[in-house]
């Protein structure tokens, strides 16, 4: 079936249907057959899936692009667990990835043709966002033909960069904080027509420039990261300011170039790089931010820096909630308006200091990468508290008193009377717990109470529901009443952002959507932490603390997923940024001092990269050859191709951390080098 065939064309936006407002148990109180539309509005699937993920006619979820190929994401989960696949699985999307990169790529062409922009747009992938080897060699595959690049922030990252990276014109661009060896590597790394950035982060990493400049004889292509006035919003909003973690402020900048000139070297200064965040809700910082910035390029161009690229950063968001607000799971503009903005606040800047236009450069990962990733998951188990929406027994005569006005309290719920309803109910639990604690009614009696207090609780819910304007502390019943659904995975693992800074992603069931979803429920994962759980689920007006699911039958199996979580989550669940474990000293106190008993090494290069699935020694041979071909051609001397793979290979047996300015481990020999290969740690 095709995307024309769907019974919910992606512009639909189907009205929630309202439930009558009839009291329980009347018989006129029968809802209306569930639809499709229902439930796309009910899980807002319309609105933060399109156009890669909607509902078919099966009532199930279906995955593809617009005129491309499309696959029912049950189905596909059946057919691998076939295969041999168990859940939990992480299910890519290929297609999806590579449509990302072309809409991010005709955004900006767009703009750039729309405003007469004598300029370009080329774009590179973060790789601390995802650092999976298959993933970074589809976005170098799929970005070829935009020249689309990579970011590194590390040591590691960098030796990624420059394996997967061939010659077809993509940039790398360094940032984070480095060494002399992570300078020598990026320069010579030019000389076989890589395009490398090295982007200034601290005044120290211009004496490494100037020094793996003299030692390579390469003239190095520097940028440098300032730190704006202008500020981001929501989490990260520090980014920027002059407590910023990265950059430099405006004096540190005009001092770098003070002194290039002073060696001859302003030539060398052709990028200006900015970040204000990730995950910019709203797009009034954005624009501040890019005026802020593009004024600073002029004025370094007017300078005589030989500038030629403006790097915008990250910070393009992705719409979590559908909601389309600058809520800070979502979003107040879309990818073509923040080309939009991107284009004509530069060309505005430029035009009126009378520079040149640069090439526009982006780090938007989290919006190339976050549609691609599916997280398919099974629920094992249920636990919940509600009553089950059957009619109490009455307490019969002779009852405790307690027990009566329990009952007459379920009897009297009303949609006027909710909050009252709901303090005689807490009232009377209470008050049976305590006549309880002082031996004036059985543990029958208690349990009795205890039942006829959760059937009040379920009344008033059932009620709450079917009211516009309901009391706080009504409510928060919402999620006191919902049950457990416990599903086999690890949100440590595949969804740590979840747990670290309440990030929401969509959760939904898969399959069943044309049922009505009659239970609420929170989620569990399988580990032995309070903390595994997702209790937090998008909603279009604000946050649920309850999701709709649809009742577990008996010898059935239920099925969910998590969308659009590929972004950090693979890696943080894992290695952010390929810094692995560090050193461990263990130290024992002494009379006269400390002694330390021992001394556990921390990951090595290739350590980490043998967990994302990289081998190294592959990694050296498609060096190796690249280099081969440069030499040949004249572009690299022998020298510096032995110097390049020397440190390639010496990065890839030490630390994953920086390890000041030598020119290598044999520079420290009273470090002990990593543990022989014949002996790895266990995978992670």
């Amino acid at each position: 079936m095709g995307w024309g065939e769907n019974p919910l064309p992606w512009s639909a936006t189907p009205n929630k249907i309202p439930a009558p407002m009839t009291e329980p148990n009347d018989p006129s109180d029968a809802p209306p057959a569930w639809s499709l539309a229902q439930s796309a509005e009910l899980y807002q699937i319309s609105r933060w899936g399109a156009p890669y993920f909607r509902i078919n006619a099966a009532g199930r979820v279906e995955v593809g692009t617009e005129g491309g190929p499309v696959v029912d994401l049950f189905e596909l989960t059946r057919d691998l667990e076939a295969r041999g696949l168990d859940l939990p699985l992480l299910i890519r999307f290929s297609d999806v990835l590579k449509h990302r990169i072309k809409h991010i790529n005709e955004c900006f062409r767009r703009a750039i043709e729309e405003y007469e922009y004598d300029g370009r747009y080329q774009g590179v992938f973060p790789v601390k966002v995802n650092q999976q080897r298959h993933f970074i060699d589809e976005v170098v595959e799929h970005g070829r033909p935009w020249e689309f690049g990579l970011e590194a922030g590390s040591k590691p990252e960098l030796l990624i960069a420059l394996s997967a990276m061939g010659t077809d014109g993509g940039l790398i661009v360094c940032n984070g904080y480095k060494d002399r060896a992570y300078v020598e590597t990026a320069l010579l790394a030019q000389l076989f027509g890589k395009k490398v950035f090295v982007v200034l982060e601290r005044l120290e990493e211009l004496d490494h420039a100037f020094a793996a400049a003299e030692k390579t004889g390469v003239r190095p292509a520097l940028g440098v990261r300032a730190k704006l006035s202008s500020r981001g919003v929501g989490r990260w909003n520090t980014s920027t300011g002059d407590r910023a973690k990265f950059g430099l402020s405006v004096a540190e900048i005009v001092e770098v170039v003070d002194r290039l000139k002073e060696r001859d070297m302003l030539d060398c200064l052709q990028l200006l790089h900015f970040h204000i965040g990730s995950q910019i809700s709203s797009i009034i910082p954005v624009k501040n931010a890019l005026r802020e910035a593009a004024h600073i390029y002029g004025e370094l161009a007017q300078m005589g820096a030989k500038m030629g690229y403006l790097d915008v950063g990250g910070g393009l968001a992705v719409d979590y909630d559908g909601s389309k607000t600058d809520f800070h799971a979502s979003m107040n503009y879309d990818e073509q308006e923040y080309a939009y903005d991107v284009v004509s606040e530069v060309k505005e800047a430029c035009d009126r200091k009378g520079v040149p236009v640069p090439t526009l450069v982006s780090e938007s990962g989290r919006a190339v990468s976050a549609h691609q990733s599916v997280l398919v998951f099974e629920v094992v188990g249920t636990n919940g508290v509600r009553s089950g929406g059957a009619a109490p027994d009455h307490p019969g005569e002779g009852a405790h008193r307690v027990l009566d006005e329990l009952y007459e309290t379920w009897e009297n719920v009303r949609a006027k009377n909710l909050q009252e309803s709901l303090h005689d109910a807490q009232q009377g639990k209470e008050e049976a717990d305590s006549l309880f604690k002082f031996g004036y009614i059985t543990l029958r009696q208690r349990a009795q109470a205890e039942r006829l207090y959760w059937h009040c609780l379920d009344r008033i819910t059932a009620l709450a529901s079917r009211v516009k304007t309901v009391p706080e502390e009504v409510q928060s019943l919402e999620e006191m009443m919902s049950a457990i659904y416990y599903c086999n995975f690890s949100v440590f693992q595949s969804a740590p952002d979840v747990w670290a800074i309440g990030q929401l992603f969509p959760v939904m069931p898969i399959h069943r959507l044309d049922e009505e979803p009659t239970e609420r429920a929170t989620i569990a994962d399988l580990t032995c932490d309070s903390d595994g759980k997702i209790d937090r689920f998008i909603d279009f007006e604000d946050v649920k603390r309850a999701l709709e699911v649809h009742e577990i039958r008996a010898g059935e199996r239920y099925f969910m997923a998590m969308f659009l979580n590929g972004a950090y989550q693979e890696i943080l669940g894992d290695l952010h940024n390929l810094f692995g474990d560090t050193h461990a000293v263990h130290v024992s106190l002494e009379e006269d001092g400390y002694e330390v008993a021992s001394v556990v090494y921390g990951d090595s290069v290739r350590e980490v990269l043998g967990y994302v699935e990289y081998e190294p020694q592959e990694m050296v041979e498609r060096l190796r050859l690249q280099a081969e071909s440069a030499r040949r051609r004249g572009l690299i001397t022998i020298e510096n191709v032995r110097l390049l793979m020397r440190h390639y290979e010496e990065s890839l047996r030490g630390y994953t951390y920086l390890t000041g300015d030598s020119d290598g481990p044999a520079d420290h020999p009273s470090v002990p080098p990593p543990p022989p290969l014949q002996n790895p740690k266990p995978a992670r």
